[in-house]
């Protein structure tokens, strides 16, 4: 971790074990740390009472100040808003990226300034450096390989990036991160992790939707690329790019969600082969590595989260970015985010149109 006079760091506190972990390591390398838990959600899987116990708890037993933070308005401004605009727009959001953006690297520095800290850090599974090579701090992947979290950070400011430490940065699995919670006999050493969206817990953003937005189930055409009726649908918000279950129609060969036509509410699907693609533009671009790409060059990207890496050619055009994959890639999804690397840097991204 970054070596410099001023170590007083400010902690997003979760309850969980990576946190709980961070703030462990943070405190045994000397730095001052003060912990903070953001209410953002009430309800949700990282914002309830037992969070701000276990998080609270945590930091009576290794000795730290610990705080809690109403940040409910902002969240539903940022994220939630945001998540609702976009399944109206018949995209598929991350509300990960725009609550890390706005949030958990937002908010969460201009609090640390207010405390007098140096630094803010968190339990995510990514990297932070200076690059002799850039002349800058750079974003890198972790060692944590599928468990690598860089690419829902591509969002957050990069002029923030010499300010954040990531602690967990160097480990190669979780169950690392729970031996030494263990160790010290932290009592969330075996917490489960919260998988899901944090502010739909039991994982039915259908009904989140229709109960928190002006979204209801509204009946319309499932279509082929061809404009042939094959069936009814039940409302846009209840599909996305790739799905083949759940459809309600029968054909000779199976077939998936490819598009929607938002302005006839028509659900459009085709067969495999029509879900792939060469291109793909994003914008809102955020660039970490550039301050902008005068020239084509070569990335891996990322499409979704669980995504493989692909080789790709990007160039920017304005505010936007055009992205030519070297293989086609499949299930390319409007709202998604794509996420440039070269090597372990993130490069940047951008949400696909």
């Amino acid at each position: 971790m970054n070596n410099v006079e001023n170590k007083r760091v400010l902690l997003g506190m979760s309850g969980g074990v990576d946190s709980s972990v961070s703030a462990l390591l943070l405190k045994q390398n000397g730095y001052e740390v003060i912990g903070a838990t953001m209410e953002l959600f009430v309800g949700s899987s990282c914002c309830n009472v037992n969070t701000y116990i276990d998080a609270k708890n945590v930091c009576n037993s290794i000795g730290i100040p610990h705080f809690t933070y109403d940040y409910k308005q902002d969240f539903k401004t940022h994220v939630i808003d945001d998540f609702i605009a976009c399944y109206k727009s018949c995209k598929t959001p991350n509300p990960c990226i725009e609550c890390n953006k706005y949030m958990k690297f937002g908010a969460m520095y201009e609090k640390a300034k207010e405390l007098g800290c140096y630094y803010i850090a968190t339990g995510h599974y990514a990297k932070t450096e200076y690059s002799e090579k850039y002349d800058r701090w750079v974003l890198k992947k972790s060692n944590a390989g599928k468990k690598d979290q860089s690419y829902v950070l591509w969002n957050i400011p990069k002029g923030l990036i010499g300010h954040i430490l990531f602690p967990l940065a160097d480990f190669e699995n979780k169950e690392q991160i729970r031996s030494i919670a263990r160790a010290n006999e932290l009592k969330v050493a075996n917490k489960p992790d919260s998988e899901d969206i944090c502010f739909v817990p039991d994982g039915n953003y259908k009904k989140f939707l229709e109960n928190n937005s002006d979204i209801k189930p509204k009946a319309g055409n499932i279509i082929n690329s061809k404009g042939e009726v094959l069936g009814k649908h039940t409302g846009l918000y209840n599909y996305t790019i790739g799905q083949r279950k759940g459809l309600g129609i029968s054909y000779k060969v199976p077939l998936f969600v490819i598009g929607f036509n938002a302005q006839k509410n028509e659900v459009i699907v085709g067969e495999e082969k029509e879900l792939y693609t060469t291109e793909a533009t994003i914008t809102d671009i955020n660039l970490l590595l550039f301050d902008e790409i005068k020239e084509e060059i070569e990335v891996d990207v990322k499409t979704r989260y669980s995504a493989k890496i692909a080789k790709a050619t990007i160039i920017q055009e304005d505010d936007k970015i055009r992205i030519k994959f070297k293989e086609p890639q499949r299930a390319v999804t409007p709202g998604q985010s794509a996420v440039f690397y070269i090597g372990d840097i993130v490069v940047g991204g951008g949400k696909i149109i």
